[in-house]
């Protein structure tokens, strides 16, 4: 029998068993815990937040409320959008878009810094809530994670009232939106919950899986990017009956293995499990130049995008890092690396690219010999509160 959660909002307290009986369905049955379940039917469930960083600005700025919000800095800078309002993206503003574009698109939206501490700490709030429920959750980033809830620790047989309670808890506790898919499986449940946001919940049930997938677009399949797409439409695949119609060795054929692997999800076979998630020790990213760079001003700039890639990771993460290393190959292959420990976490764009941009230029030879590969990396993961040490059971 699972154990009983003793924290003040645990599963078993009054105050969750209030928030569980308002959030349940007519007609749906509050039961007790189960001492075992079945795992032949997979329960699944893929939370996503809505706008994360742009909504926690909005609950923590109250005259932000209602109106376009763009996190990712000033419109004069070079970054860009980490994340845009759901009233910003009535404009056409979106992640990863520069933000002098977002600016031009919306002048009158709000530009706000990002505030990674706190972005962290919600999500650290949103996640213990997960863990009430069941201990299988697999974060995908701050804002999102599977569920498997097929076995859980308030012994609810129904999905649809676990996802219902858990979007109650976080607009009660967080006063944050949520949008939630339920399905059979990782792959239903992620395409669910993206079918009706903001605040939106699709349950997908296993009678209907083979229906559902039909009819979507095989740009919507996990790892179907424009390139796989543009050759999936070449040969008149479109949409996940397309796909099923196909033999998965004649789209084996023509994708590789990954061609095996969508007829396995166009036919509603799934067999990735929720899997809760250690952090790596360290993350990075690097460059292979197409001709050596003698250039410092293009190193620098291949540098401050390695540096916004890796950022992007710790975001991933929940942490900041400590050390940083610049790594670099030469002409003629040598390759050396330099690393600088700072006193706190690194968790902004600007700390990291100015400790990079110093290695590089004082602690390497790249301003006088051709360059072949630059690259940034960070170790040495800090929580807020202190060193990390690793592994880590997820939080």
């Amino acid at each position: 029998m699972p154990s009983r959660s003793r924290g003040i909002h645990g599963p078993d307290s009054p105050r969750t068993r209030r928030v569980l009986r308002r959030a349940t369905p007519p007609g749906v049955a509050l039961r007790g815990r189960l001492s075992t379940s079945s795992r032949r039917n997979l329960k699944v469930i893929h939370v996503d937040m809505d706008a994360f960083y742009a909504s926690v600005e909005q609950r923590d700025r109250p005259e932000l409320r209602g109106r376009p919000v763009v996190v990712g800095g000033d419109p004069r800078s070079r970054g860009v959008v980490a994340t845009a309002s759901y009233e910003a993206r009535r404009f056409g503003i979106h992640s990863a878009m520069p933000c002098r574009e977002a600016y031009r698109r919306c002048p009158e939206a709000v530009f706000v810094p990002p505030r990674m501490a706190q972005y962290v700490a919600v999500g650290r709030q949103i996640r213990a809530i997960f863990h009430e429920i069941t201990d299988l959750v697999e974060p995908l980033s701050l804002d999102e994670a599977y569920l498997d809830v097929t076995d859980n620790h308030l012994g609810e047989p129904l999905a649809r009232t676990l996802a219902v309670h858990i979007k109650a808890r976080i607009k009660a506790e967080l006063d944050l939106t949520a949008s939630a898919g339920v399905g059979p499986s990782k792959f239903i449940a992620k395409i669910a919950s993206d079918l009706r946001k903001p605040d939106g919940l699709v349950v997908i049930p296993p009678e209907r899986v083979e229906e559902f997938v039909a009819t979507l677009r095989v740009e919507k399949f996990w790892s179907v990017g424009p390139a796989t797409a543009k050759r999936l439409h070449a040969v008149g695949i479109r949409t996940g009956a397309d796909l099923r119609a196909r033999s998965a060795e004649e789209l084996r054929a023509l994708l590789g293995k990954h061609g095996a692997f969508l007829h396995g999800l166009a036919c509603g076979k799934d067999e990735r499990r929720v899997t809760p998630w250690r952090e790596p020790k360290s993350k990075g990213s690097e460059r292979t130049f197409a001709e050596d760079v003698r250039e410092l001003r293009v190193l620098l700039e291949s540098l401050d995008e390695q540096a916004e890639r890796v950022l992007r990771s710790l975001d991933k993460l929940e942490r900041t890092a400590r050390t940083v290393t610049v790594k670099v190959r030469y002409d003629d292959f040598t390759t050396i690396t330099r690393s600088r420990t700072l006193a706190t976490g690194v968790g902004d764009a600007r700390t990291l690219h100015e400790t990079a941009a110093d290695l590089l230029l004082h602690a390497t030879e790249a301003a006088t010999r051709p360059v072949r590969l630059i690259g940034v990396s960070v170790s040495g993961f800090v929580h807020d509160d202190g060193p990390t040490q690793l592994p880590l059971p997820g939080v």
